[in-house]
């Protein structure tokens, strides 16, 4: 009798499931995105020592590293086997576009609320 219920459980929760999956892929689609506009160059690693760098590399996630004096930013897509690699000019260009998109989602969002507003005022709907 567990074993059903569990199971049922588990089917209730996979439509959920399925939507993080989607929703954070979505999230790395986009990030990628950015980067590459903001001018992060990719790179696959193909020596022994680009492997050992990128396997300690933590997965989807904008790092920073000093090289020489200079900043260096690192992204790796280990789905892809690839690293984004960019400067301080290219992260400065990616964290104005990830500004501007954010702004961007606000402004939409305030829209449709006030939107929906309106038509709850104007016809007495409560969506």
């Amino acid at each position: 009798m567990k074993q059903k219920i569990g199971l049922k459980l588990t089917g209730a929760f996979a439509p959920l499931l399925a939507a993080l999956c989607a929703c954070a892929s979505t999230e790395v689609q986009n990030t990628e995105s950015l980067l590459s506009a903001a001018g992060f160059r990719t790179q696959t690693p193909s020596t022994q020592a680009q492997l050992a760098t990128y396997n300690r590399t933590a997965p989807y996630r904008l790092e920073r590293n000093t090289i020489n004096g200079k900043g260096l930013y690192s992204y790796a897509d280990k789905k892809k086997g690839v690293v984004y690699i960019g400067g301080d000019e290219a992260y400065q260009r990616y964290s104005q576009l990830v500004l501007r998109q954010s702004m961007a989602e606000k402004e939409r969002e305030a829209f449709w609320s006030n939107y929906i507003d309106h038509i709850n005022q104007e016809h007495g709907i409560n969506l």
